[in-house]
């Protein structure tokens, strides 16, 4: 059976087709919260009961205990929003468990490996990512799934995987969905457009141009589908993303809190601050109580949407959401698009039940327009949807370290730009030649390149993300253990070109290099794979 995991920074959905052909979320006793307002959620924690056993609690069973406000002195064994610090950069605290170091990436595996160990026979899994997500976060998620016993493992990114669970009309649909969860926000305008299925059977169709390789797994290719069916498309016209999310706004009112009340910084205001923040979006006004046990003073922590909408103007959440809308409408407009004409602009994640970000929605959008009836199920069904072919592009750049001699520091010279179709019509080459006399290799560092407005760093034990007033270039290296493409013999010469590298992405979105020895005539590489793109 196909299981789909809408894997997110606060809660995770999973979701299939059950026998009556009909898409469902799942159930799992203990680890799902049944609150009557919400659909089946699995909160995102984890609370580790031994770490060398590797013996944990997860979802609603840490609550249900008590466990995601007990304070533990000098060692931490709950974890949340972990999936934030998965493949990020950032250096940071790594706890230590029973004598062991416990990193993000190790909490997010037993996370998984929990949920999809209680799913009936799984054969199939497909993830859902963010848009803005780097390389390492997607080998992370690879490389879970090669310790499962699962046959495919595939990828789409969130905000496509949300159009298709909002479904479509008879004719197509242009929609502007805006993905707000825990931890990212992404933006992605997508075109929906279908006709009537010619199949032999009634089965359904396996979705189609999103997957991924992850090792040695065979996966279906597009191009080996039945020629006589007419795919159904979803076409990605543009897409935005960054660091950005409700687990900042939470972090905004314990800051508010502190500086107002003293209030001091730990898990169990943050917890109340999340409590508040979900309180509004349904009333004027709420109050909790935290007593703290070591000075024995209680506090009264009332917050208003007004003063709420303040911290979200001083943090600059709107001029953000602003800037994201606009990179949208720019690649739309490149495209003779104008966000005007658009059919619907659908409101996924927990934050965006936030008024205010339906109140900024409806600043851009008319009310008939803004749908906002499916923000938690919208990710997981639309990635098990049946019948879909996905025709997208690379949202990243990606280059090649030099170093820049004016500046005297390394640089990224670009060979893939953002917005690329794949494959590539025909490979970038690039020459390259010794740069010192006698070199015995050439050495390429080859980098996923992005850009953001925010910065995430480590404070007081949380991810604190920070909006800056200008871009900075983020960079992830893609071949760290292998930047040799080119042993030379005889050895290397300064003053000639010596070597040619072609590079190609291919239908599966792999990066692959060709490398010619221009003084031997010989092929030194052929078509090898150097990194899964996004």
């Amino acid at each position: 059976m196909e299981y789909a995991i809408d894997f997110g920074t606060s809660n995770t959905v999973v979701a299939r087709i059950n026998e009556n052909g009909e898409i469902e979320t799942v159930k799992l006793t203990d680890y799902t919260s049944l609150i009557a307002e919400n659909p089946p959620l699995i909160p995102s924690f984890v609370y580790v009961l031994d770490a060398v056993k590797e013996q944990v609690l997860i979802g609603q069973e840490v609550s249900d205990r008590g466990l995601d406000n007990k304070l533990t002195k000098g060692e931490q064994r709950f974890f949340k929003a972990f999936k934030r610090a998965i493949g990020s950069n950032v250096s940071m605290f790594v706890p230590e468990v029973d004598g062991r170091e416990i990193e993000f990436e190790l909490v997010g595996e037993w996370f998984l490996k929990s949920i999809i160990a209680r799913l009936p026979d799984v054969d199939s899994l497909i993830f859902t990512a963010p848009v803005d997500s780097f390389e390492s976060y997607r080998n992370w998620l690879g490389g879970v799934c090669e310790k499962l016993t699962v046959n495919q493992v595939r990828i789409i990114d969130e905000p496509t995987a949300a159009a298709l669970g909002y479904g479509i009309n008879d004719g197509g649909e242009t929609l502007l969905v805006v993905d707000f969860g825990g931890g990212t926000l992404d933006l992605s305008l997508v075109k929906l457009s279908f006709a009537q299925l010619q199949t032999e059977s009634n089965q359904p169709k396996s979705p189609l141009g999103f997957l991924l390789k992850w090792g040695d797994r065979t996966i279906k290719n597009p191009s080996t589908s039945n020629n006589n069916q007419n795919s159904q498309t979803a076409k990605v016209l543009a897409k935005t993303g960054q660091n950005l999310g409700g687990i900042d706004i939470d972090n905004w009112i314990i800051d508010y809190f502190h500086k107002d009340l003293g209030v001091p910084k730990n898990s169990l205001v943050t917890r109340l601050a999340e409590r508040l923040k979900i309180a509004l979006s349904s009333a004027e006004s709420a109050t909790e109580v935290y007593f703290n046990d070591e000075t024995f003073e209680s506090y009264e922590l009332t917050l208003t949407r007004s003063q709420l909408n303040q911290i979200l103007e001083q943090q600059k959440f709107f001029a953000n959401l602003d800037s994201a809308l606009d990179r949208i409408r720019q690649q739309a407009l490149r495209q003779n698009i104008d966000l005007d004409t658009i059919d619907a602009v659908l409101l996924v994640g927990g934050t965006s039940q936030i008024p205010a970000v339906k109140q900024w929605a409806l600043k851009h959008f008319p009310s008939e327009k803004v749908k906002a009836d499916k923000p938690f199920e919208a990710i997981a069904h639309g990635a098990i949807s049946q019948g879909w072919e996905l025709k997208d592009f690379l949202y990243h750049s990606y280059g090649i370290r030099y170093w820049d001699k004016r500046y005297k520091k390394h640089n990224w010279h670009t060979i893939v730009k953002s917005g690329a179709t794949y494959p590539l019509e025909k490979p970038v080459e690039l020459t390259l030649g010794a740069s010192i006399p006698e070199q015995p290799s050439i050495e390429l560092v080859i980098g996923e390149l992005g850009e953001t407005n925010v910065e995430v760093y480590f404070e007081d034990q949380r991810l604190v993300t920070r909006v800056l007033d200008g871009k900075q270039v983020a960079v992830q290296i893609l071949n760290e253990n292998s930047k040799a493409i080119a042993k030379l013999d005889p050895l290397g010469q300064t003053g000639s070109d010596r070597i040619k590298v072609l590079f190609q992405v291919d239908e599966k979105r792999t990066l692959r290099i060709t490398v010619l020895d221009l003084l031997t005539k010989q092929n030194l590489l052929s078509n090898v794979p150097v990194a899964q793109l996004m």
